[in-house]
């Protein structure tokens, strides 16, 4: 009877060993993170939700910053190991990390703990506009509809295939699911499913597509744990969850990121588009001679001349700011811009402008936002832009946030406001329009052109050259009055 006790208690722990090995695969070795001992190792997925990695912005996104926000919190620093989707799900399942991200739903079969939820989206059925709108979901019998492996659309779409007669899914490997749905747009395919967090910012790249059909119900949009996270990890997480979607934070980072992607119409995208295939190789050149010049990314360049004169070299306004960039005579001259009207020095005179603007904000705005109150600056002027950002103050709201100075600069058109201010009225509101039109431009260009390859010691020696440039006026007098 005492062996048989034993042969039990031995096959017990040998089961609990072989189903903690089996587990193993989500259960991360590393210890508590620890100022000085240990960083928070984050395994992340790149995507348009969760972490942008381009020339233009690099290591920033969404979910990103949270994580970073998080790891201040702890007061460690943040390891971010980032993973395309070819290979998040291997490196997800194999551990050794605290958290995953990558605008994940919890898993079906439970393998592994998930956070307090950060956000909540269903999935989405797209189409071109010109071809006839599904709008249920009896319709997709007999269809074929295109997913990216491994997503929640993925295994959306098996479960309707299941009681939908003939609805076939196709799987596709692909990087990044704006590349699927570009193959809406072109035609190649018929429909395809996404995230609805990604319906306006699909707009700006594809204005030809549309949602149609809401294929699931809501779900959460969490992190990942492993099979057996740290207590006291999974607590602190859920605390800072539920504390950044209480106090705002969550709000403003979603702003800062996507609040943008509303403001241009169809015909504006089409438009900008054709303009892109058919005007910008002709100015390519310039916009990355001003890069090479300035070290501000030759696609925000040619952005900001697409919001200011449609790329048109001889545009003139009533006010009689001219040229690609729209720049005063004033500013023309300090900026040693002897013909507004020539393309070249224009686009070269409007960048400088716009660096010696960034350049002018205090040292602790940070990016993006410092590039965006620059180019605010570039319509109203660094006097009205400094007179806003005291209006922020007063209001206690942050001078050096996009998303409050965005709600404040409106502000300086009210005699209430602008009557204290020695610069005087300002139309605010239309400098927010410019800028986040300008971010929408500056995406479409992004996905479309490569950045200019990197070149040290040409870098150098432009901006050597770019030192002899006259001080920005102080007064509210600026690109336009």
């Amino acid at each position: 009877m005492l062996r048989i006790h034993r042969l039990s208690a031995f096959c017990a722990i040998l089961f609990t060993a072989l189903l903690v090995a089996g587990c193993g695969n989500w259960q991360s070795s590393l210890p508590f993170p620890t100022p000085g001992k240990q960083d928070l190792v984050v395994l992340l997925e790149k995507g348009p939700l969760t972490h942008l990695d381009d020339s233009g912005n690099p290591n920033n996104g969404l979910e990103h910053d949270l994580l970073q926000l998080f790891g201040e919190e702890l007061g460690v620093p943040v390891r971010f190991i980032t993973s395309p989707r070819s290979t998040f799900a291997q490196q997800i399942r194999q551990g050794d990390y605290h958290i995953a991200a990558g605008w994940l739903s919890p898993n079906s079969d439970s393998s592994s703990v998930s956070s307090a939820p950060l956000f909540s989206t269903h999935d989405l059925l797209v189409q071109d506009d010109a071809s006839l709108p599904l709008t249920d979901l009896a319709q997709l019998a007999d269809k074929t509809v295109h997913v990216l492996a491994g997503s929640r659309q993925a295994q959306t779409l098996r479960q309707l295939a299941e009681k939908i007669p003939g609805l076939t899914v196709v799987a596709v490997d692909r990087s990044d699911i704006l590349d699927l749905l570009d193959e809406v747009g072109d035609h190649k395919i018929s429909y395809a499913a996404m995230d609805s967090r990604l319906e306006d910012l699909a707009s700006q790249y594809i204005p030809s597509l549309r949602s149609t059909l809401t294929l699931s119900e809501a779900a959460p949009i969490v992190w990942q744990l492993g099979a057996h996270p740290n207590p006291e990890l999974q607590a602190r997480l859920d605390e800072f969850i539920h504390r950044v979607r209480a106090d705002g934070t969550l709000s403003r980072l979603e702003e800062r990121y996507f609040g943008h992607v509303h403001r241009l119409t169809p015909l504006d995208i089409e438009k900008f588009q054709t303009a892109i295939e058919r005007t910008l190789p002709r100015l390519r050149r310039f916009f990355q001679d001003a890069e090479r010049q300035t070290g501000i990314d030759w696609r925000l360049i040619a952005a900001l001349a697409w919001q200011e004169s449609h790329w048109d070299p001889f545009a003139t306004s009533y006010t009689n700011v001219r040229g690609m960039m729209m720049l005063t005579e004033d500013t023309a001259d300090r900026l040693k811009v002897s013909n507004r009207l020539d393309a070249r020095e224009s686009i070269l005179g409007g960048a400088r402008y716009l660096n010696i603007l960034r350049e002018g904000l205090p040292p602790d705005v940070p990016e993006p936002d410092r590039t965006w109150l620059a180019i605010a600056g570039y319509n109203l002027g660094p006097g009205h832009l400094n007179a806003g950002r005291s209006i922020a103050r007063q209001m206690q709201a942050d001078p050096n946030a996009w998303v409050d100075m965005r709600r404040i600069l409106p502000l300086m058109a009210k005699p209430e406001y602008y009557s204290r201010l020695k610069s005087g009225r300002a139309r605010g509101g239309e400098a927010v329009i410019m800028t986040e039109n300008i971010r929408s431009f500056y995406d479409i260009l992004m996905r479309r052109e490569a950045p200019l390859p990197s070149d040290p010691l040409a870098a150098l020696n432009d901006t050597q050259k770019s030192l002899s440039i006259s001080p920005a006026p102080r007064s509210g007098q600026g690109i336009k009055p």
